[in-house]
């Protein structure tokens, strides 16, 4: 069974707005793409996907945009080639290799984690809440920003029970963020 994994950037006061920790830096991008790497497919919601498709999507020129540096292309060929699945009941199609997939959450998810590979990536908000909530992650993974926000969305905010994790890897960058990775412990019986 493949792993499914939540990854997000984070401020020290749990904000998880896109734009409120620090700018992506070479190291940073680096790390980012070796997540895409181990990904086999991403599972967004509406919000997520369109964000990073008009970001990251490669234009129908063949050319990556001038404001995007030679750094950052090798994490926009992951992502830009990466099959995607967004769950959305407002959206009518999806390109970008994605699919529209909706329906019962947990079954989909279930479903999607039974096929072989190396594992699944989930970002956003809204979408590792549910999933979080449905106990489907398997690992945890966040880049802690040395910022405090103040503001904005707050990281796993209603959460419905206390998720007890495991300290599986911690790697600190040049720039103060902070790379935790950390897996669910499981109840024994």
């Amino acid at each position: 069974m493949r792993p499914l994994r939540y990854s997000i950037n984070v401020t020290l006061d749990g904000c998880c707005h896109h734009e409120a920790g620090l700018a992506p830096d070479q190291e940073s991008m680096r790390y980012w793409t070796a997540e895409m790497e181990r990904a086999d497919a991403l599972l967004f919601g509406r919000v997520t996907y369109e964000m990073m498709e008009s970001a990251w999507r490669k234009p129908d020129t063949g050319a990556w945009p001038d404001w995007m540096g030679e750094w950052q292309v090798p994490f926009a060929e992951a992502i830009d080639r990466t099959k995607k699945y967004v769950v959305s009941s407002t959206l009518d199609g999806v390109d970008w290799n994605a699919e529209l997939v909706r329906g019962d959450l947990a079954q989909m998810v279930q479903r999607l984690k039974q096929e072989p590979g190396e594992g699944l990536f989930v970002g956003g908000v809204t979408l590792p809440l549910a999933l979080a909530d449905l106990g489907l992650i398997d690992e945890y993974v966040f880049l802690v920003q040395p910022v405090l926000a103040g503001h904005g969305p707050t990281l796993l905010s209603g959460l419905r029970e206390r998720i007890q994790l495991q300290l599986m890897d911690r790697r600190q960058f040049q720039s103060g963020v902070v790379a935790l990775r950390y897996q669910p412990t499981r109840a024994t019986a």
